[in-house]
């Protein structure tokens, strides 16, 4: 009896370290509900997984700001057994250590949409600037040089956030307009109202505002709204996602810029299991970005 117990003890160890071998983490920098880019990337990681026949774990901290809450999540998850993680990090400096621990144990660890500060890890997602730069073009063509603009900005300690905020600043003051605000709404839609109500009160004669995501536009565009100036005043966000391929559509935000959030998740599945098969894999995997405006914007609805 004694040899049975054992013999299925270690049965039953050997099947969750086999489970745990094949099971990997996303984890996102917020929750798919609520927010149509996260679910994306959600749905692109768990459609790869099934297509590769590996267990896909998604988790996210309950908001976009809750640091400790994903280091939480992703220690506890490492403590159970993984075969590697694509992490998207609320705060990249915070997020380190974690990801060291992850590599010491010899868990193949991969970047989604925002890059951290480890060395020699890949990063899967949007070139931000570029596409912020994207978006600052599209402003320029639109309206006279010498204008006033505002920028809104996500959180700032974000790499993502960083890029997309220098490169439409560089881009809009490249071509002669004049940046007279730059908030941030934490990527948040009603933040992103309240940044620009606040913008609106100090600055009454701007004429398009950038967005670095699309939930801070939708924000901008009901605070627009409030003020009787959504006619005065350009709205460009960033994501594309369905709520502001309706508002384009809808004549409210003017454009937004595409990413391939599906791609982010189903990428880094991808470059995980590459990874532990030994596989080399390329150090920066650009999903691209599109802008969206009234000609196109029916295919992100």
């Amino acid at each position: 009896m004694k040899r049975l117990i054992l013999a299925s003890t270690a049965l039953a160890m050997m099947m969750g370290s086999t489970l745990a071998a094949d099971k990997f983490l996303v984890d996102m920098k917020g929750p798919g509900a609520g927010n149509p880019f996260w679910a994306a990337v959600e749905a692109g990681a768990m459609e790869k997984g099934k297509e590769l026949g590996v267990e896909v774990v998604v988790m996210s901290p309950p908001a976009e700001s809750d640091v400790a809450a994903q280091i939480a999540q992703i220690e506890d998850m490492i403590t159970q057994g993984l075969a590697g993680i694509a992490l998207a990090p609320t705060d990249p400096n915070a997020l380190a250590p974690v990801v060291d621990a992850a590599k010491a144990k010899n868990i193949p660890v991969v970047f989604v949409d925002t890059k951290g500060t480890n060395e020699g890890i890949t990063f899967i997602g949007t070139d931000n600037a570029a596409g912020a730069k994207l978006a600052a073009d599209y402003i320029c063509g639109k309206i006279e040089k010498g204008s006033e603009v505002a920028i809104l900005q996500g959180i700032i300690t974000q790499s993502t956030g960083q890029a997309r905020a220098t490169g439409a600043k560089s881009g809009l003051e490249g071509c002669g307009l004049k940046v007279v605000a730059e908030q941030t709404g934490e990527w948040d839609r009603a933040k992103g109202q309240a940044a620009m109500e606040n913008i609106i009160t100090g600055n009454p004669n701007i004429k398009a505002v950038f967005a670095s995501n699309d939930n801070m536009a939708l924000g901008a565009v009901e605070a627009l709204k409030s003020a009787g100036k959504l006619a005065d005043v350009m709205v460009v966000g960033f994501d594309a996602n369905p709520d502001a391929a309706a508002s384009v559509l809808a004549g409210e935000m003017t454009a937004t810029v595409a990413q391939a959030p599906k791609n982010m998740g189903g990428f880094g599945i991808q470059a995980l299991v590459d990874l532990k098969a030994g596989k080399t894999i390329e150090a920066v995997i650009d999903t691209g970005t599109v802008l969206v405006d009234k000609s196109n914007a029916e295919q992100y609805k």
